[in-house]
Protein backbone atom coordinates (compact mmCIF):
# COMPACT_ATOMS: atom_id res chain seq x y z
CA UNK A 1 0.00 0.00 0.00
CA UNK A 2 1.45 3.84 -0.90
CA UNK A 3 -0.56 6.25 0.77
CA UNK A 4 0.73 9.51 2.51
CA UNK A 5 -1.02 12.00 4.89
CA UNK A 6 0.85 14.93 4.77
CA UNK A 7 0.13 18.49 6.91
CA UNK A 8 1.59 21.69 6.31
CA UNK A 9 2.43 25.17 4.84
CA UNK A 10 2.98 25.85 1.88
CA UNK A 11 6.47 27.45 1.20
CA UNK A 12 5.44 29.72 -1.79
CA UNK A 13 2.44 29.83 -4.44
CA UNK A 14 1.91 26.99 -6.95
CA UNK A 15 3.73 26.59 -10.22
CA UNK A 16 0.48 25.97 -12.25
CA UNK A 17 1.48 24.61 -15.90
CA UNK A 18 -1.13 23.02 -18.70
CA UNK A 19 -0.26 19.92 -21.08
CA UNK A 20 -0.44 20.11 -24.74
CA UNK A 21 -2.83 18.70 -26.46
CA UNK A 22 -6.91 18.44 -27.22
CA UNK A 23 -7.55 18.22 -23.38
CA UNK A 24 -5.09 20.75 -21.64
CA UNK A 25 -4.69 19.16 -18.07
CA UNK A 26 -3.51 21.26 -15.18
CA UNK A 27 -0.44 20.09 -13.56
CA UNK A 28 0.45 22.26 -10.03
CA UNK A 29 3.54 21.35 -8.64
CA UNK A 30 4.66 23.31 -5.26
CA UNK A 31 6.50 22.52 -1.73
CA UNK A 32 4.68 22.01 1.64
CA UNK A 33 6.95 22.69 4.44
CA UNK A 34 5.81 19.80 7.60
CA UNK A 35 7.02 20.21 11.30
CA UNK A 36 8.85 17.40 12.35
CA UNK A 37 7.58 15.98 16.07
CA UNK A 38 11.23 16.10 17.70
CA UNK A 39 14.75 16.97 17.08
CA UNK A 40 18.00 15.04 16.83
CA UNK A 41 20.49 16.82 18.87
CA UNK A 42 22.52 19.03 16.42
CA UNK A 43 20.14 18.94 13.59
CA UNK A 44 18.96 22.61 13.08
CA UNK A 45 16.01 21.79 10.39
CA UNK A 46 12.62 21.91 12.44
CA UNK A 47 10.41 20.85 9.42
CA UNK A 48 10.59 18.46 6.10
CA UNK A 49 10.20 20.44 2.20
CA UNK A 50 7.87 17.87 0.62
CA UNK A 51 7.82 18.08 -3.12
CA UNK A 52 4.44 18.05 -4.21
CA UNK A 53 2.39 17.59 -7.92
CA UNK A 54 -1.36 17.54 -8.46
CA UNK A 55 -3.43 16.80 -11.63
CA UNK A 56 -6.32 17.84 -13.08
CA UNK A 57 -8.98 19.43 -11.36
CA UNK A 58 -6.69 19.15 -8.16
CA UNK A 59 -4.35 21.41 -10.00
CA UNK A 60 -6.63 23.93 -11.13
CA UNK A 61 -7.90 23.55 -7.32
CA UNK A 62 -4.72 24.32 -6.58
CA UNK A 63 -3.59 27.46 -9.08
CA UNK A 64 -7.17 28.91 -7.42
CA UNK A 65 -6.74 28.78 -3.94
CA UNK A 66 -3.47 28.28 -2.27
CA UNK A 67 -1.05 30.67 -1.77
CA UNK A 68 2.05 30.60 -0.11
CA UNK A 69 1.84 30.20 3.88
CA UNK A 70 -1.79 28.50 3.28
CA UNK A 71 -2.07 25.46 5.81
CA UNK A 72 -3.29 22.23 3.68
CA UNK A 73 -4.24 18.53 4.63
CA UNK A 74 -3.19 16.63 1.45
CA UNK A 75 -3.69 12.52 0.65
CA UNK A 76 -1.91 11.23 -2.06
CA UNK A 77 1.13 8.27 -3.29
CA UNK A 78 4.73 9.02 -2.90
CA UNK A 79 6.39 8.55 -6.66
CA UNK A 80 9.72 8.07 -7.58
CA UNK A 81 11.01 9.07 -10.77
CA UNK A 82 14.39 9.34 -12.76
CA UNK A 83 15.66 11.42 -15.53
CA UNK A 84 18.66 12.69 -17.64
CA UNK A 85 20.01 16.29 -17.17
CA UNK A 86 21.52 18.67 -20.16
CA UNK A 87 24.73 17.52 -18.56
CA UNK A 88 23.93 13.46 -18.71
CA UNK A 89 23.56 12.84 -15.68
CA UNK A 90 21.08 10.81 -14.18
CA UNK A 91 18.79 12.60 -11.36
CA UNK A 92 16.30 10.91 -9.58
CA UNK A 93 13.02 12.68 -8.30
CA UNK A 94 10.49 11.70 -5.51
CA UNK A 95 7.14 13.80 -4.95
CA UNK A 96 3.85 13.64 -3.70
CA UNK A 97 1.09 12.36 -5.79
CA UNK A 98 -1.76 14.63 -4.27
CA UNK A 99 -5.18 12.38 -4.46
CA UNK A 100 -7.00 15.03 -1.73
CA UNK A 101 -6.45 18.66 -0.67
CA UNK A 102 -7.94 20.10 1.76
CA UNK A 103 -7.85 23.18 3.79
CA UNK A 104 -6.14 22.89 7.77
CA UNK A 105 -7.73 26.13 8.59
CA UNK A 106 -9.47 28.96 8.49
CA UNK A 107 -9.00 32.49 6.96
CA UNK A 108 -9.13 34.43 9.96
CA UNK A 109 -6.70 31.46 11.73
CA UNK A 110 -4.21 31.62 9.42
CA UNK A 111 -3.49 35.54 11.08
CA UNK A 112 -1.16 35.93 13.59
CA UNK A 113 -3.74 36.12 16.00
CA UNK A 114 -5.44 32.82 15.21
CA UNK A 115 -8.96 34.14 15.62
CA UNK A 116 -8.57 36.74 18.12
CA UNK A 117 -8.26 40.40 17.34
CA UNK A 118 -5.53 42.51 19.31
CA UNK A 119 -7.84 43.73 22.13
CA UNK A 120 -9.49 40.47 22.54
CA UNK A 121 -6.72 38.00 22.40
CA UNK A 122 -6.32 36.81 26.12
CA UNK A 123 -3.29 37.21 27.86
CA UNK A 124 -0.97 34.62 29.35
CA UNK A 125 -1.48 36.19 32.62
CA UNK A 126 -5.22 34.57 32.59
CA UNK A 127 -4.51 31.18 33.16
CA UNK A 128 -6.08 29.89 36.18
CA UNK A 129 -4.20 28.13 38.78
CA UNK A 130 -4.55 24.69 37.54
CA UNK A 131 -2.74 25.63 34.10
CA UNK A 132 -5.55 25.81 31.66
CA UNK A 133 -6.55 29.31 30.33
CA UNK A 134 -10.14 31.44 31.57
CA UNK A 135 -12.60 31.62 28.27
CA UNK A 136 -12.53 35.41 28.24
CA UNK A 137 -16.02 36.77 28.75
CA UNK A 138 -18.50 37.36 25.67
CA UNK A 139 -17.60 34.57 23.45
CA UNK A 140 -19.04 32.05 25.12
CA UNK A 141 -22.20 31.53 21.81
CA UNK A 142 -18.98 31.21 19.62
CA UNK A 143 -18.39 27.79 21.38
CA UNK A 144 -19.08 24.52 19.53
CA UNK A 145 -20.34 23.04 22.77
CA UNK A 146 -21.96 24.16 25.65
Amino acid sequence: MNKVILMGRLTRDPEVRYSQGEQATAVARYTIAVDRRFRRDGDQQTADFIPCVAFGRLGEFAEKYLRKGTKIVITGRIQTGSYNNRDGQRVYTTDVVVEECEFAESKNSSGEHAGFTPAERPSPSSAAGDGFMNIPDGIDEELPFN
